[in-house]
């Protein structure tokens, strides 16, 4: 089984229950980036020992909170040794509207994970984008890159549809499969 771990910042809740459903897809460890952009005590020794690394923050302004960012600056010293080389990488980002720019959110980590010479894992799921489609379908926001989720402003985490942490699950199974792939491939 592969070691993968989800490491995110969420301002409201909603991000974290997105990383719960990822982190419960993929059997995967949580790691909290707290509200001072740190890790916790071993963080980082996780996530060098990882196969898988996944990205989550809530996109604030177009783009990641700086929470993410600051942990995001502070990856330059595992990028210096290159310790984060060939590792799969992954990521998610819930906002208050339907689109918010989050795809400037997926790119941020994309761009982060290619900077740690990683490879990226996009979600493999098809759009619910018919007529018939529903709000609480599965990729009813249509990403590829990885999982995006929509929660109201005015909404608690509770509120969060079952659709949108359905679509968190499956990444996270199809994180998964790919690390477990990856994985036995390099012989690990």
């Amino acid at each position: 089984m592969a070691d993968i771990v989800v490491v995110y910042h969420s301002g409201y809740g909603h991000t974290q229950r997105l990383a719960q459903a990822v982190a419960e897809g993929a059997a995967a460890r949580l790691l909290v980036i707290d509200a001072e952009g740190n890790l916790p005590e071993g963080g980082w020794e996780q996530l060098a020992a990882a196969d898988a690394i996944v990205f989550g923050s809530p996109t604030y302004m177009g783009g990641p909170s700086w929470q993410f960012k600051k942990f995001a600056d502070a990856s330059s010293k595992p990028w210096f040794g290159q310790a984060w080389k060939d590792k799969l990488f992954a990521g998610f980002t819930n906002s208050g509207s339907i689109n918010g720019d989050k795809s400037n959110t997926m790119f941020y980590f994309f761009t982060l994970a290619m900077q740690h010479g990683g490879v990226w894992v996009g979600n493999g799921m098809m759009p619910a984008n018919n007529k018939a489609a529903q709000r609480n379908d599965v990729n009813w926001i249509g990403t590829f890159a990885g999982a995006a989720s929509q929660t109201p402003v005015d909404a608690s985490a509770a509120e969060m549809l079952p659709g949108d942490l359905q679509t968190g699950r499956q990444f996270g199974q199809r994180v998964a499969a790919a690390a477990g792939r990856w994985a036995r491939g390099r012989g690990g």
